[in-house]
């Protein structure tokens, strides 16, 4: 098994990894990103992108993350298909495990992002991308004077509710129990007027054709028989995302939330090493939020590995 030795090893592919990878590759330190698969993270399954500054409507989240990819090997980076299972941050080496052979490095980031929870919907994979969505805030603006549903009690349901709020005609709130009485966040969604609330109510089906979405089915507890409900956008917050961290074991500190710990400079508590984008669990899970990330990193360990006393500021974008 072979073993290959960088300035950074990135454990991950995503906006964050392919960012700071850029940056650092740029810097002139040799860089590797392991990526376990380009095709299953949180911008490779977006259907369209609409606010990412400087990109067009029409792009995917996957060509806009090819077009990441792409950057950052154009510079230097070295991308291979990696699925990692294992670290060791203890030494001046950061040391990384793969099935396809160890890598060590100056310095580690961990970009991994967040695991999503499984499709439990019927026809929920299926137009997944195509009016089945996990983000309001990225996906909101295309459903304006659109009827859409919102599934779930929880507080990124509510949230997400109430971004769509300003832009569908209708928002279905379908929730399988009632929300508390003294929750504000709820008890103020119930009062917009373009909320219809589903309550004591169980998604049945996700329905579409060759176009995406087109209706749903859904139970309530009261009723023997599912009602059908025109929509064209299904938002789905049973439960929220899982920063990928099973494979830091007890090395790198967490929050409470699942999260890795970070400074300013995305620095975990270990030395030489950074977490960026999903894996911090941040509030906005955002392509642009996680980019920046890789790239407050990228300086910070540019400083790092040049033992700087100052963060030197690049003029030449050239």
């Amino acid at each position: 098994m072979e073993t290959i030795e960088a300035d950074v090893v990135i454990v991950g592919g995503g906006p964050a990894g392919c960012s700071c990878a850029l940056y650092t590759s740029r810097a002139d330190l040799k860089t590797v990103i392991l990526d376990k698969n380009p095709a299953v993270g949180a911008l490779a399954i977006t259907h369209q992108i609409a606010n990412y500054p400087g990109v067009s409507t029409e792009m995917s989240g996957d060509n806009l993350l090819t077009l990441m990819r792409d950057q950052a090997v154009q510079y230097g980076t070295d991308y291979r298909r990696a699925q990692v299972f294992g670290i060791d941050v203890s030494g001046e080496w950061k040391t990384v495990f793969t099935p396809e052979g160890t890598f060590k490095g100056r310095s580690l980031v961990l970009a991994s992002g967040a695991m999503g929870r499984p499709a439990s919907f019927k026809g929920e994979a299926d137009f997944l991308g195509r009016g089945v969505s996990y983000c309001a805030t990225c996906d909101g603006a295309f459903y304006r004077n659109k009827e859409v549903a919102v599934v779930g009690v929880n507080k990124e349901a509510l949230e997400e509710a109430q971004v769509l709020t300003k832009f569908a005609s209708t928002v279905h709130w379908i929730t399988s129990s009632d929300p508390k009485q003294d929750d504000l966040h709820a008890n103020d969604l119930l009062h917009k007027p373009n909320v219809k609330h589903w309550s004591r109510t169980r998604l049945v089906e996700i329905q579409g054709n060759d176009a995406g979405v087109n209706g749903i089915l859904v139970k309530n507890r009261t009723q023997e028989e599912n009602q059908s409900l025109i929509v064209e956008g299904v938002f789905v917050y049973m439960s929220g995302s899982k920063p990928i961290t099973d494979f830091l074991g007890d090395q790198i500190a967490l929050k409470e939330d699942g999260g890795v710990v970070v400074d300013d400079f995305m620095a975990t508590t270990s030395d030489g090493v950074w977490a960026i984008g999903d894996i911090r669990n941040t509030p906005f899970k955002q392509a642009v939020v996680a980019a920046s990330d890789g790239c407050i990193a990228a300086m910070a360990i540019d400083r790092y590995l040049n033992s700087r006393k100052s963060i030197r500021v690049d003029w030449v974008h050239s």
